[in-house]
């Protein structure tokens, strides 16, 4: 009956409506005598009484119509529009009162009372019938408070839902039509709602988890607290963490508000929440002095951090935004997106993709030129340090000469701001990324103190009139991008496991990606020429204490020797080449703090511009050479702190090696 009764036309839904609501009416008015005057006093619909029970009908029926109630579809029913009802209802029964008082020529009399007991009587009749039916039409009669024909799909994961505010009540709605997992229990913080029913559910407080579970059987808890501060999610997760449940998220009430997406999009747990730490809000004057109405071209522009930064750029305004990236599928991806973005919001910004490689110089200079850029965000750069150590040349050329290209063609076309996104393995480097990465930020603080320098390579010997303002921002690992831990370490769990670790005792510091852009925007803006800004990262996160939360907050338990019988195990698989245990953001202890809370300034030594040329020029001897044994001393003189560990790891060395 139900699938024959959804299938209908909608006109013949209405149809059916409107005569359930004309019985109903009719019902209503013949109670509204009955409670007034009794049984003992006889009601004739059909006789004295006829002219008022053709009223009813006639006067509400438009009414009910015109206010739209009959546009509701009853299984989404909610309280807007019970709250269209009572208005609807009230307003027909005011003019059947009138009615009533206009005609005084009724053959009975009828009493004053009836008008008021019509019009509750009909509200609950209506009403009733409408709660009734949405709730026959989902399917959910359980959601009713455990009636005698009740039934729950015990099929179904029993889930709790953490948070019984707005939108811990949405999702709980959004889980019972959907019909994919059964909410049983909600948890508050609130104690004045402890033990209560809402919506049906039991509200428990936190410290009665355990008994949650076995009391419901819950087997995995849904945060609905897209309100909360980090450090307030992290304290819930923490508390969490001892239990046999998985942990899943309600999305972010900025995504919520955007549109972007619904209450009822589970994600997997922020890593960001296990972090504690809140964003600190952007300082709008410095996001828009180097961006906004300004010609911007960021290098890299497919990767991580490039695609983040070129996502807030847009926000931003800027007059021209040019995607420089060598990877196709990459440009092609990101600008889809960013295009899609400017045409939605109407956004008067010119969006130029671009396909070229920083190791092409002039075509470097081209696109600044033709686009008359003003701010150069250079963020493409090889990051991985394991591959890069394995191509040695391909780093060097890549890092180095790539920054060195971007930022001579930058002095070149009169850029006026270049922002070059850097490391905190560049401080005292053990590896051949980090040693390029400080390289470069010498290449663009040997070039700010030149205010004519003879750029490398021109063999007229000109000097070169400098007007870039040349700025360093510095950070550790964010969250999520290419090649960074969370994922691995999720599509391991996914898979069963193990979970592998380099090191029981690696640490390292972590920040989101939105967050790193940012403040890498802001940052750009602060730079007086030459200048290494350092993000505040937090504390540093021990690696496999990141890996044991991400396992339990599964709903699984780690397999070791205290719990053989675990479900995830967690296998330390050594420091691979050029990894250290600990990472450093600063040089020296020479650091100053700038207008904004999260950024610092470090005062750090560099080489001359001369030197730094006849150093980069024996380098680029070598590399050519194939010579890396010569390559690692040269980044050893270079580089102040590189102190390279183990053997040359590069392929071509090593198959060079085994020819000898």
């Amino acid at each position: 009956m139900r699938e024959k009764l959804l299938g209908l036309r909608r006109r013949y839904k209405r149809l059916l409506q409107i005569a359930a609501d004309t019985v109903l009416i009719w019902l209503a008015l013949w109670l509204a005598f009955v409670v007034r005057l009794g049984t003992d006093e006889l009601v004739h619909p059909l006789g004295g009484h006829l002219w008022l029970f053709v009223a009813a009908p006639v006067l509400s029926i438009p009414i009910f119509i015109r206010m739209g109630m009959y546009r509701a579809v009853l299984r989404y029913m909610g309280n807007q529009a019970l709250l269209t009802m009572l208005k609807a209802v009230s307003l027909s029964t005011l003019l059947l009162a009138l009615a009533i008082y206009w005609y005084r020529d009724s053959p009975v009399v009828i009493p004053r009372s009836l008008v008021i007991n019509y019009w509750w009587i009909s509200l609950v009749m209506l009403g009733g019938l409408r709660l009734v039916m949405r709730q026959y039409f989902l399917g959910d009669w359980y959601s009713l408070g455990g009636l005698p024909f009740s039934k729950r799909d015990e099929s179904l994961p029993k889930v709790a839902i953490y948070g019984a505010g707005t939108a811990g009540n949405q999702l709980a709605a959004a889980l019972r039509m959907g019909k994919s997992m059964l909410p049983v229990a909600f948890v508050d913080d609130d104690e004045t709602i402890a033990n209560r029913v809402i919506a049906g559910i039991k509200v428990y407080s936190p410290n009665r988890i355990r008994q949650m579970i076995d009391e419901t059987g819950v087997e995995e808890v849904l945060l609905a607290i897209p309100s909360e501060s980090r450090a307030r999610r992290r304290e819930i997760l923490d508390s969490l963490e001892s239990f046999p449940v998985q942990v899943r998220s309600v999305p972010s009430v900025t995504d919520l508000a955007s549109g972007k997406v619904q209450v009822d999009d589970l994600q997997e747990v922020d890593i960001s929440d296990l972090l504690g730490r809140d964003p600190v809000p952007p300082i709008g004057a410095l996001s828009e002095l180097c961006v906004t109405e300004q010609s911007v071209m960021v290098t890299g522009a497919g990767g991580s951090i490039g695609a983040e930064l070129c996502r807030q750029i847009i926000e931003l305004k800027p007059r021209t935004l040019i995607l420089f990236e060598h990877s196709e599928y990459n440009l092609y991806s990101i600008h889809s997106e960013l295009l899609g973005r400017i045409e939605r919001e109407s956004w008067p910004v010119e969006l130029i993709p671009v396909l070229g490689s920083i190791r092409n110089a002039s075509r470097l200079a081209e696109v600044m030129r033709t686009w008359r850029v003003n701010t150069v965000y250079h963020a493409a750069a090889y990051k991985h340090v394991p591959l890069v150590e394995h191509n040695i040349a391909e780093g060097v050329l890549n890092n180095v000469m790539g920054t060195l290209n971007t930022a001579q063609a930058a002095i070149r076309t009169g850029v006026q701001n270049f922002v070059l996104i850097s490391t905190d393995k560049a401080v005292r480097p053990t590896n051949v990324m980090g040693s390029t990465k400080r390289l470069a930020e010498m290449v663009l603080q040997a070039l700010s103190q030149e205010p004519g320098p003879v750029l490398m390579g021109d063999t007229s010997g000109a000097h070169q009139v400098n007007r870039t303002r040349f700025t360093m921002v510095r950070f550790g690992n964010v969250l999520g991008s290419s090649g960074s831990v969370i994922p691995r370490f999720r599509e391991q769990i996914r898979q069963g496991g193990p979970v592998t670790v380099t090191h029981p005792k690696i640490t390292r510091y972590f920040m989101t990606i939105p967050e790193a852009a940012q403040l890498v925007i802001q940052a750009g803006s602060m730079g007086q020429g030459g200048d290494v800004f350092v993000l505040d990262m937090g504390q540093p996160v021990k690696i496999l204490d990141l890996a044991e939360k991400m396992i339990h907050l599964s709903g699984l338990s780690v397999r070791n020797r205290k719990t053989p019988k675990g479900d995830i195990a967690i296998e330390f698989t050594g420091l691979r080449p050029g990894e250290k245990l600990y990472e450093e953001l600063l040089i020296g202890d020479n650091v100053t703090m700038t207008e904004h809370p999260m950024i610092m300034r470090a005062n750090e030594d560099c080489l001359s511009w001369a030197e730094l040329q006849a150093g980069l020029g024996r380098l680029m001897n070598a590399v050519e050479r194939e010579d890396f044994t010569a390559v690692r001393q040269l980044l050893r003189e270079l580089v102040d702190g590189y102190r390279p560990e183990g053997e040359i790891v590069d392929w071509i060395h090593l198959h060079k090696k085994r020819e000898v």
